[in-house]
């Protein structure tokens, strides 16, 4: 086992927890609330222990004078495998940073109201999770909501007469409503597709609520999709940001896809619709003008401050989850729709509206990194930020400053400002300085590979923290899953390119064919053609770097999740000897047997073809040809193969499947399986035990004793 994988005691012993002891109603001491953690790096060097004392900074939401900002920190415990969630608020600039919520009971979602008076927010702590308000100085906190049932989001009108918030409502007849003396019974009775998604079995959906406010309580509430059973917001990770207030405070715009079952199994096609409080009427936006149905994802509508407009990100193709986000812009008046991004041929992640109304700011990947741009109702883009990082979200800071959220492979998520009259961008958080001050991390620099058909290929490469030029290192080849997800400025909790890099290994991270970022043809060669082009991206990436003299030819890697597990397994049998260790999570191994496990149907018709009983579609048998499982034959190299039974995406029979060939086939294997894990791995035990089985494995067989 590699010496800088401490064991789990060792690792509670120098990360010191701070924590407060909460009490019961009846006075009893309850389990110690998670903080913020001071802990000790040893030699510099990330672990998984340091990774998981980090604090994640979630939403933030800026006041109406544009003074103040209140954001949220999640902290981990691995010892209690718990997370808790805190507010903070801060000045504009970052000064006077203070925390305002130590409940036992996490606090998410802020909201400033009354004109910056008070702080809404959502919590438990009364038991259920409800509407809550309190003073800017986390004083006066007072439940505002007493809904029947958890509210899993919230939004109030401009006005603040009314709140539309979001509550899960019963889908489907259960097998109590068959037979009701069978109240016990596990066992589900289902008659159409969607009956699971994601990790979860479909029993209840999200409806978009609206309740009148008086300035005291939350009135009686209306579903808005009250009889109808679809999602608004969409599962698995749609919130508040589907959702939107006109400005008038008198219509909701929402985001929903009005299928069930088979129909939603198989289509993407999502529409904005606009229901008027007063008339208890909704429209579909999208599909209003016939020259323009709009026919797939439509999500996240924005009203524009002069209450003349709605933007929302769109989808022009049915079917394809992967299809490059437009923004398109709506004229309320006219029905007029404008897509304003069309000279960035890449896809919009996050949006706002700049005060004037004909500007509008978003964050989109090219070249490997995300960056801040603006466009106006013209489609004049302008690229704002550079560097190498990753900008996550964008939000207006009074009129003249964005507030955004910046990451990289060597930093945590922090909180920034960028300037609208110079750019210039500012730090105003410092969540996790105390731990990267101790850290040392590698160089991460950029890497052009020509490909087998001339292209230029960009990859991220990563240098162990110690570099030394003049010694041979272990070399990853890190395969990207989506698949169409970008090769960018990510930092990952779980993937994390520097923690790899602690451990003495160089990285090479390619955006091979399939990822966004490098125009649309580079994003779609990958559709129907898992086995083409994308797959000699990889190994020109990992032949280019193994002729540096620093990386050993006989101790090269291959690790990847998703798509990038489904590529481990697919090089397994197609690298020519070029690996010595294999690692894959999440990904599928039997395409045939994934066509009809998965449940988003739409994902394998798309990029499969479709069922692979289609015979005399040559796309179709193009892809399923290039199934994993049909070369088995060829594996000669040691696999981890790693899943979570919880995953209803890639069910955890193709890990498990994976495994068992291996076996039989004598090859060295092992399996790392996650009966609570979804397509992630989400609880803080589950993600150290990840790390140390990963390292352990690459260890045996990239670090042999010499």
């Amino acid at each position: 086992m590699n010496k800088n994988l401490m064991t789990m005691t060792a690792a509670m012993m120098m990360a010191a927890v701070s924590a407060t002891a909460a009490t019961t109603p009846d006075g009893t001491e309850a389990a110690p609330v998670i903080g913020k953690q001071e802990i000790t790096v040893h030699d510099g060097r990330l672990t998984p222990e340091v990774l998981w004392a980090m604090g994640r900074i979630g939403s933030s939401a800026v006041s109406p004078d544009g003074k103040r900002i209140a954001y949220t920190v999640s902290y981990y415990s691995v010892k209690e495998d718990k997370s808790h969630t805190v507010i903070y608020v801060m000045n504009a600039d970052g000064t006077d940073n203070r925390q305002l919520t130590n409940s036992a009971a996490s606090e998410v979602e802020p909201a400033w109201i009354k004109g910056g008076g008070k702080i809404a927010f959502l919590t438990s702590a009364g038991g259920s999770r409800q509407l809550w308000e309190m003073n800017p100085d986390g004083t006066g906190r007072r439940q505002l909501s007493h809904f029947d049932g958890d509210i899993e989001g919230f939004k109030f009108s401009p006005d603040e007469s009314k709140v539309l918030f979001i509550s899960q409502v019963k889908y489907g007849t259960r097998t109590s409503d068959l037979y009701p003396d069978l109240d016990k019974a596990t066992g589900k009775v289902i008659d159409d597709l969607m009956y699971k998604h994601w990790d979860e079995w479909v029993e209840t959906v999200p409806h978009t609520f609206y309740a009148a406010f008086d300035g005291e309580t939350v009135g009686v509430a209306t579903d808005i999709l009250a009889g109808e059973p679809y999602e608004a917001p969409m599962k698995p990770f749609g919130g508040s940001e589907q959702l939107a207030w006109s400005n008038d405070s008198k219509q909701i715009a929402y985001t929903c896809r009005k299928k069930t079952g088979l129909a939603y199994s198989v289509s993407t096609d999502s529409d904005i619709y606009l229901y008027d409080t007063e008339s208890k009427t909704t429209r579909n936006l999208c599909k209003e003008d016939s020259s323009d149905q709009n026919l797939g994802y439509d999500i996240n509508p924005r009203f524009s401050p002069d209450g003349n407009s709605i933007a929302w990100q769109s989808m022009e193709r049915d079917g394809y989850e992967s299809d490059r986000n437009r923004l398109c812009v709506m004229s309320l008046k006219d029905g007029k729709k404008t897509y304003v991004t069309e000279s960035f041929q890449s896809g919009v992640d996050d949006f706002c509206w700049g005060p004037d109304s004909k500007t509008l700011y978003f964050v989109g990947v090219w070249h490997g990194t995300s960056m801040i741009h603006s466009t106006n109702l013209k489609g004049e883009v302008k690229q704002l930020t550079d560097g190498i990082y990753d900008y996550a979200s964008v939000s207006m800071l009074g009129n003249k400053q964005l507030l955004t959220k910046r990451h990289s492979m060597s930093e945590a998520d922090e909180l920034f400002t960028l300037s609208l009259k110079d750019n210039a961008v500012k730090r105003i958080t410092s969540e996790n300085d105390h731990i990267f001050s101790q850290l040392k991390r590698g160089k991460v620099e950029p890497r052009w590979t020509k490909t087998v058909d001339g292209k230029d290929l960009l990859s991220w490469v990563i240098y162990p923290s110690d570099f030394d030029p003049s010694k041979k290192y272990p070399t990853l080849l890190f395969c990207e899953g989506g698949p169409q997800s970008p090769v960018s400025q990510f930092w990952s909790y779980r993937w994390n390119f520097q923690i790899m890099a602690a451990n003495d290994y160089i990285i090479i991270a390619p955006n091979r064919r399939g990822l966004p970022g490098f125009g649309m043809e580079w994003l779609e060669e990958i559709s129907t053609n898992y086995g083409g082009h994308c797959m000699d991206d990889y190994l020109s990436a990992i032949d280019d770097i193994a002729n540096e003299p620093y990386v050993d030819k006989d101790r090269l890697g291959c690790v990847g999740a998703s798509f990038g597990g489904y590529s481990v397994y697919w090089l397994a049998g197609h690298h020519n000897k070029r690996f010595k260790a294999f690692i894959a999570h999440d990904g599928f191994f039997n395409m045939e047997q994934q066509y009809l496990e998965t449940e988003e149907l739409w994902f394998t018709n798309w990029d499969l073809g479709g069922p692979y009983w289609e015979k005399n579609n040559p796309a179709v048998q193009r892809s399923y040809a290039n199934s994993p499982h049909l070369f088995v034959d060829k594996w000669d190299t040691p696999i981890l193969c790693i899943h979570g039974e919880k995953d209803f995406r890639i069910l955890g029979s193709q890990g498990m499947a994976a495994f068992n060939a291996a076996k039989l086939r004598g090859i060295p294997a092992e399996l790392l399986i996650y009966p609570d894990e979804n397509h992630w791995v989400l609880h803080p035990q589950n993600g150290v035990l990840w790390q140390r089985t990963f390292f352990r494995w690459l260890d045996r067989w990239l670090k042999p004793t010499r």
